[in-house]
């Protein structure tokens, strides 16, 4: 998620906003509660840290658990179905079973996470397609470029799928 987060960031800033993005994570990365806080805006910003979620990406339990109380109410929760559950029932939000997919249709779970900003990508339209795929380009070992391409491509495509359910 931290990496997805760097990516996001760096595609705002590409776009030609400004972009300022946080991660914390050590002991907890790998199915804990890390994070990567990311703002993204046309103004100066000037605070480290966001006051409320927009949008909260989950791809565990601890971090759902942890964050989704930061998250506003007219906020976007995206989540890998796979991984998280909630008590009191279904999330609302968009369920993505982003770590099955990747591991299934990509034969990689590490790319759980582009799947997951590509949904991401298609339901805010935060930043362009274009900006992301060359921060992933920019970002990523070259040898695994193509590979985060298509999961990032996978992600956006289920994205859009759920925007036209919805309208």
């Amino acid at each position: 998620i931290v990496m997805a987060g760097y990516v996001l960031g760096r595609a705002g800033v590409l776009d030609g906003a400004n972009a300022l993005q946080t991660q914390s994570y050590g002991s907890e990365s790998r199915g804990g509660a890390c994070k990567s806080d990311v703002i993204i805006s046309e103004d100066e910003i000037l605070d480290l840290a966001p006051s409320a979620l927009d949008v909260l990406v989950a791809m565990s339990q601890p971090a759902l658990d942890r964050f989704l109380p930061n998250l506003r109410e007219d906020g976007i929760l995206i989540y890998d179905s796979g991984l998280v559950k909630h008590g009191n029932g279904e999330l609302k939000g968009f369920g993505l079973s982003a770590t099955a997919i990747a591991h299934d249709m990509l034969g990689s779970d590490v790319v759980a996470n582009v799947i997951m900003l590509g949904c991401l990508a298609a339901l805010t339209g935060v930043v362009s397609t274009d900006s992301l795929r060359q921060a992933i380009s920019e970002s990523v070992p070259g040898k695994t470029v193509e590979l985060n391409l298509r999961a990032f491509d996978e992600g956006f495509k289920r994205g859009e799928a759920e925007v036209r359910s919805r309208t």
